[in-house]
């Protein structure tokens, strides 16, 4: 099995994580979830973050055919479209996209020429697509349950898994967002599960609990063991159990607002208005 070289970018304002994976042979790679800096105060945005994977990306000479969401993110907005300008590549994501524009769409009261087929990303991926990225081979693994949309992409012995799960000892993502259901997590993560168990995993946030520091990488065998919300020992029934209990405390992300509405659609702002400036919908009682 080939080995893929993984750079990580941590995003200290909103937990996440963004990777460049790529192929050491032939210098190919692709950016997974890359973040664009947002100010909830002010309603700027900026490059920061986003342009450290780009430098990486030009330091090391890689050519960028993939840019891959792993769902539609409600706590940061996506730097997809600034990647694609940048270093080129195609924006991807799972085809379960299209149930979460269709979900969101009457939620923004969009334009009605908002496209619910997943149309605004480059490519559509199916459940367990094979694509290649250099001579490296990669799979999409459906894993929903947090999002409808959410997917892992197996790349060599890595496995990049959105929000699915956290680091062990972070547990689980939410599923109390429209699409989400704690039965299809359980699932989903034991889909993942089914993996090699010297598989890395690499996830998509960690909110250092404890106050540690920040963590990305794991192994299957590691959160099996001992993931506090989902190891194997953990019945479904206790899961969702827990899952649903917790969910009921948690508060909205605080970026889902602006944050959802770009992402559905591949990271595109909405069209300037008649006077030049772009604006977002805040609906209210709504969420």
């Amino acid at each position: 099995m080939l080995i893929p070289l993984v750079h990580s970018f941590h995003h200290k304002e909103t937990g996440t994580w963004s990777y460049i994976v790529s192929d050491p042979a032939t210098r190919v790679a692709a950016i997974i979830d890359p973040v664009l800096d947002y100010d909830a105060k002010s309603g700027r945005t900026d490059t920061n973050s986003v342009q450290k994977l780009i430098d990486a990306a030009l330091e090391n000479s890689y050519r960028i055919e993939w840019i891959l969401e792993t769902h539609a993110h409600a706590d940061h907005i996506s730097a997809a479209p600034f990647v694609k300008k940048n270093l080129g590549g195609r924006i991807a994501i799972g085809k379960g996209i299209a149930h979460v524009q269709k979900t969101f769409k009457p939620i923004f009261n969009l334009d009605e020429n908002f496209a619910t087929d997943g149309s605004q990303f480059d490519h559509l991926f199916e459940s367990d697509e094979v694509f290649s990225i250099g001579e490296l081979l990669a799979r999409v693994i459906p894993t929903p349950g947090h999002t409808n949309d959410s997917v892992s992409y197996l790349v060599g012995d890595a496995v990049f898994v959105g929000d699915s799960l956290f680091m062990p000892d972070g547990g689980s993502a939410r599923c109390d967002f429209p699409g989400g259901n704690a039965a299809i997590l359980y699932q989903s993560i034991h889909r993942l599960f089914d993996l090699p168990e010297s598989t890395r995993m690499f996830v998509c946030h960690d909110y250092s609990p404890g106050g540690r520091e920040p963590r990305c990488e794991t192994t299957v065998s590691e959160q099996k063991r001992n993931n506090i919300h989902a190891a194997s020992h953990v019945s479904e029934n206790d899961f969702i159990a827990m899952r649903t209990a917790r969910d009921a405390t948690l508060s909205m992300p605080t970026l889902i607002i602006p944050s959802v509405q770009v992402n559905i659609a591949a990271g595109e702002f909405p069209s300037a208005a008649c006077n030049g400036v772009v604006y977002l919908k805040i609906p209210i009682n709504k969420l």
